[in-house]
């Protein structure tokens, strides 16, 4: 059987990837784990939780799943891509896709369109229309300067796990990303050992599982997990003969 871990990104929830979470539920047999990292999800409560919390709650859930089924894949948004690398490096993964991961971050020149446009969309009276306003206005004075630090600190400790990966790799990136540089991939594609796979989408912002492309990035994560899926069935078969 086989066991889906999906970790959402910082200040984010399981609601970031629900597109994609709820597509594979409906699809598959798989054993499907969405956590909601410590001080996380709609109601952020960050100022007592470190990173280190974060990094343990991920690996028990994958401990709890890896239990539970023959063989993990495991699939990353932002913060969640980098700390599911490192699970990928310190434990066994099938699969690992990574979803516009932070291993470099702010794309000042995007923030800084996404910014004017919210502030014209305001001038307008258009601003509840307006997607990056409605995706982030909840979190506004909720997060303390310390869980950008604990942010921080996760990032350094797992970008060393890279260069320890061995499964295929899959990475989907926005172009329109306004946290993450889409050309940060590049820095992945050195540091990752193995070949990966990269899909850009031309229209995608950082929310690439709620943006417009969500249905083609869906339909991408489905389409490589499943194909691989298949092709590990027919080698168990061959070798069975």
């Amino acid at each position: 059987m086989i066991g889906c871990l999906c970790i959402h990104g910082f200040t984010g929830g399981p609601h970031e990837i629900a597109p994609l979470t709820d597509y594979l539920k409906k699809n598959t047999n798989w054993e499907i784990a969405v956590p909601t990292l410590p001080g996380h999800g709609m109601e952020l409560l960050l100022d007592e939780v470190t990173h280190k919390d974060w990094l343990n709650y991920a690996e028990q859930a994958y401990l709890n799943l890896a239990e539970k089924v023959d063989q993990v894949f495991l699939i990353g948004f932002s913060m969640g891509g980098m700390i599911a690398a490192q699970l990928a490096a310190k434990f066994s993964a099938a699969r690992l896709v990574l979803l516009s991961p932070s291993r470099k971050y702010l794309n000042l020149i995007q923030m800084t369109i996404e910014a004017s446009q919210i502030i014209k969309d305001r001038m307008l009276g258009e601003i509840e229309a307006n997607f990056t306003y409605q995706q982030y206005k909840h979190k506004r004075g909720a997060i303390p300067a310390r869980a950008y630090i604990e942010f921080l600190k996760c990032m350094k400790e797992t970008k060393h796990s890279l260069s320890q990966i061995n499964c295929p790799v899959l990475v989907l990136q926005g172009i329109q990303d306004g946290l993450v540089p889409y050309k940060s991939t590049h820095y992945l594609n050195k540091e990752i050992p193995v070949d990966i796979d990269v899909i850009y989408y031309a229209d995608s912002k950082h929310l690439i599982c709620l943006g417009d492309d969500k249905d083609i990035v869906v339909n991408a994560v489905f389409s490589y997990l499943t194909k691989q899926d298949e092709a590990l069935a027919i080698s168990k078969h061959q070798s069975a003969l």
